[in-house]
This record gives C-alpha cells, sequence and structure tokens, in this order.
C-alpha cells in the first residue's frame, strides 16, 4: 500500500471518530453537558496521538493560531460550566480557524472514500464542498450552513419539549 497506518495513528483516529460521535449525539440529545464533553475530551486525545504531542502543542501555541486556540479553549470552559451551545459555537469558530488549512488533504482523502466520495463530487456539492484554496471565504459556507442548523435545532427541540411538559 502507498500510505501505512501504524497502530498509533489507527487509535488516534478512531479516538477523533468517537469524539465525532459523541459530540454528535451530544448535540442531537439538547445539548447534552457531559456526551459534548466526553466527545471534546475523545477529540482532543485523538488529535493529539495522530498528530503527536509535539505538533499538537506547537498548533495551538503558533501566534498565528492564538485565535483558533483561544476560542477553542473557551469553547471547552463554556461547555464544562453549563452553556453548551455557546461553548459548541466557540468551538467550531476554533475548530476552522486552527484546522482549516488541513482542508485541501481532508478533501482529497474525502474523494476517495468509495461512495461518499462519488456523491460529494456532483456539481450540486460543490457549493458545500469548499475549493481547495482553502481561504476563509469558502470555509465560511460551513459556518453560514451549520451554525443556523444546530442553533435552530436546538431552539426548535426546546420549545417542543416545553410545551409538551
Amino acid at each position: 500500500m502507498a500510505y501505512e497506518m501504524s497502530e498509533l495513528k489507527k487509535i488516534g483516529l478512531g479516538l477523533i471518530g468517537f469524539g465525532i460521535f459523541f459530540t454528535f449525539l451530544g448535540a442531537l440529545l439538547f445539548f447534552d453537558r457531559g456526551l459534548l464533553a466526553l466527545g471534546n475530551i475523545f477529540w482532543l486525545s485523538g488529535v493529539a496521538i495522530l498528530l503527536g504531542w509535539q505538533s499538537t502543542w506547537k498548533i495551538f501555541t503558533n501566534r498565528a493560531n492564538y485565535k483558533g486556540s483561544v476560542c477553542f479553549l473557551l469553547g471547552l470552559f463554556f461547555i464544562f460550566v453549563r452553556w453548551p451551545v455557546v461553548g459548541i459555537i466557540f468551538e467550531i469558530y476554533g475548530c476552522i480557524a486552527l484546522f482549516g488549512g488541513f482542508w485541501p488533504s481532508v478533501k482529497v482523502f474525502l474523494y476517495q472514500i468509495p461512495v461518499f466520495g462519488w456523491i460529494i463530487q456532483y456539481p450540486i456539492m460543490t457549493f458545500y464542498v469548499p475549493e481547495v484554496s482553502g481561504n476563509a471565504c469558502t470555509i465560511a459556507c460551513y459556518v453560514t450552513i451549520v451554525l443556523p442548523l444546530l442553533i435552530g435545532g436546538y431552539l426548535l427541540l426546546d420549545r417542543l419539549t416545553r410545551g409538551s411538559a
């Protein structure tokens, strides 16, 4: 194979997958604070294992990434002090600011997944999949799509549960 993965990288990818799963589940279950915190811990430890501890430290402490690092850590803080919606908003912005430069590599990887890659290569999906340039204008489409859906879904579910109680 052209790219062999070590066992440590497989563990890192597994932890990142669990982190994304628990974060998504926490957002679905009315922004459950415990699931969101567990998802953050899994995701952060998975990134650290996948990239290496020194590379992860360099990403978070790089002068150009201070804004993303502060927003991500502030989002973690808001989740731990029981403000999960505000925390998720800060974390999404922090992740985009920190890891926006990795988008070209992720895009190439996503195109090679058998069924998913074929779907996102359709012309209608090009609006939702940013170009390889990775600048803020193309990544901003995710912020304009994901954030309103998260906030709107939370407010709708909150209203539905309060109305039926």
